[in-house]
């Protein structure tokens, strides 16, 4: 028989040794808890199991009869079920994920003064500028905040810095080649345009929207 233990059955030992301590007379009531235990999890995790498949199995293998299934196939049914189990949690992360990017989306759309561009960045004119405007191929010379969607600030250049404006993310390109220099602008950009599912490291979560304070200092060939 494998060594898999089911939807951490180990955790149930903890429940065994209490009883076993409180009421060592009463093999029914300790046998009875933990099948009540396990079956609380199984319902929870599992809840299209066939009982009487779990208590076939359960029997012959604590009985340490032969089994109705090989230990190879054991195994793969296994490995199969946690490998569906895991892809569910992640697909409700990332579900949940892109429900609360549409949330603060929709929010930011109704604060004053904001103007939505083309690919979804959302845009407040902190200060207007007068000068050119960077080319897609060019340097931009800039100072900036960005944060995520709680206010928490994830990077930060206080002083000027230069970057080729197609070296950043998409959301940058796009918005800053409508900047002219001396412009200071709120940007909204959404996760499409900026680290989308594959976020950046533990740093940015996948599908969060970025808010960035940039002021456009100069620009270069």
């Amino acid at each position: 028989m494998p060594r898999h233990l089911l939807l951490s059955f180990f955790l149930l030992l903890p429940l065994a040794h209490a009883d076993e301590k409180t009421n060592t007379t009463n093999p029914h009531d300790l046998a009875y808890s933990l099948g009540a235990s396990l079956g609380e999890r199984l319902r929870q995790e599992v809840p299209d199991l066939q009982l009487q498949a779990l208590i076939e199995g359960l029997q012959q293998a604590y009985q340490n009869k032969p089994l109705a299934l090989s230990n190879a196939r054991i195994e793969e049914v296994l490995r199969q079920h946690e490998a569906n189990a895991n892809q569910a949690a992640i697909d409700s992360e990332v579900e949940a994920a892109m429900l609360a990017e549409r949330r603060f989306l929709a929010i930011e759309k109704t604060r004053a003064g904001v103007r939505e561009l083309a690919d979804g960045i959302l845009l407040t004119e902190l200060n207007s500028g007068t000068g050119a405007k960077p080319k897609a191929v060019g340097k931009v010379q800039v100072r900036y905040t960005g944060k995520l969607p709680d206010g928490t600030v994830f990077d930060q250049s206080n002083e000027p810095q230069w970057f080729r404006l197609d070296s950043v993310i998409s959301g940058w390109q796009s918005a800053l080649q409508q900047m002219p220099v001396g412009a200071k602008w709120r940007l909204v950009i959404p996760s499409a345009q900026a680290y989308g599912a594959e976020g950046a490291g533990d740093l940015i979560a996948p599908y969060t929207p970025l808010t960035f304070e940039i002021e456009l200092l100069g620009v270069g060939d």
